[in-house]
């Protein structure tokens, strides 16, 4: 069946977008969808040993998010930085886009400027800044870029980072692994579970909204990612993977061949699952609840079937689950 940008629509009241973690991270609601059965359990995240295969090899995202949201003037002027070429040339998104004309010099704050040298057809700019990006005049201006839906609050700085952690790179949170505490990623780990890592930097393409309703014309923008030489020998000897959000199956899924079998390396993926897609590496998934018209929910409901995903959604939202980046968590078996 071709589906269309519209079957991906869902209604979410307001209230159920989650503005902030569950305290501590692991006590967040967990739903667990078996695809054999098409049963469906309420639970807590904390409980998740009781439900992964016993012999499950856990591979999560340890990209670490880039405080690459500059806001001057109370907020009024933004630089959202995409992309960086060198210590003061960037590419960014920015706001209000009418400030920003090509060639323009736009002062920002205390003698931090921007001058415009391109402009694409999507908006977005090149920039040259009068300072480096890791000079102090411009660090009291960084902010972790938390989605639109959530307010900005640099106290949760912290919480939008898994545990886990550790290479600089990326523009959003790999949301599922924010549920993980070293407490429970310690009892898996006694369980006899075992993890590995790799890195998909989260770009914006991620999130960028879908605009065509024929699917096969939406373009989706690469990621960078690397999967060490340890973990693709990991990989290639599991016996069952459980990916921790999207990010780790649009990389385990760009690179496993077609007999399971995974080589180290890094490069950019624009790899598009939608509905129809064969999986060739990821056996089981965590991941949070995503929002209506996304790359996510469609990659989601290639894995558990389209009528199921909105039979869960539905159920999700009687239950009165918390959607989104900092909501609850299902684990698809």
């Amino acid at each position: 069946m071709n589906y269309t940008l519209s079957d991906f629509d869902y209604h979410l009241p307001e209230e159920l977008i989650a503005q902030s973690p569950a305290h501590p991270r692991d006590h967040a609601r967990l739903l667990i969808y078996d695809r054999e059965d098409r049963s469906i359990t309420d639970d807590h995240f904390y409980n998740l040993g009781k439900y992964l295969h016993p012999k499950t090899r856990l591979v999560v995202n340890n990209s670490k998010v880039e405080k690459c949201r500059l806001l001057f003037d109370d907020g009024k002027r933004e630089l959202f930085i995409t992309s960086v070429r060198n210590d003061t040339t960037v590419e960014a998104l920015v706001r209000p886009g009418k400030k920003f004309k090509l060639g323009r010099e736009v002062e920002l704050a205390n003698g931090v400027t921007a001058k415009v040298t391109h402009i694409a057809d999507d908006g977005l700019r090149t920039l040259v800044l009068s300072h480096d990006l890791d000079a102090p005049e411009l660090q009291p201006y960084k902010y972790t870029p938390l989605p639109p839906y959530i307010a900005q609050d640099e106290s949760l700085s912290e919480e939008y980072q898994t545990v886990y952690a550790k290479d600089l790179g990326s523009k959003a949170a790999p949301t599922a692994g924010l549920h993980f505490t070293d407490e429970l990623l310690e009892n898996l780990h006694q369980q006899g579970i075992k993890r590995s890592e790799v890195t998909l930097h989260v770009g914006l393409g991620t999130f960028a909204p879908v605009k065509t309703e024929d699917l096969n014309e939406h373009e989706m923008h690469s990621e960078w990612y690397q999967l060490t030489a340890e973990t693709a020998s990991e990989l290639s000897t599991a016996r069952h993977i459980t990916a921790v959000g999207t990010t780790s199956v649009r990389v385990l899924e760009s690179i496993a061949s077609q007999t399971r079998k995974f080589k180290p390396g890094n490069g950019d993926t624009d790899i598009f699952i939608t509905p129809g897609y064969d999986f060739k590496a990821v056996d089981s998934l965590i991941t949070n609840f995503h929002l209506p018209k996304s790359t996510l929910l469609m990659l989601v409901s290639a894995f558990m079937g389209f009528e199921e995903m909105h039979r869960l959604y539905t159920h999700a939202i009687e239950k009165k689950y918390r959607f989104y980046s900092f909501g609850d968590a299902m684990l698809i078996l």
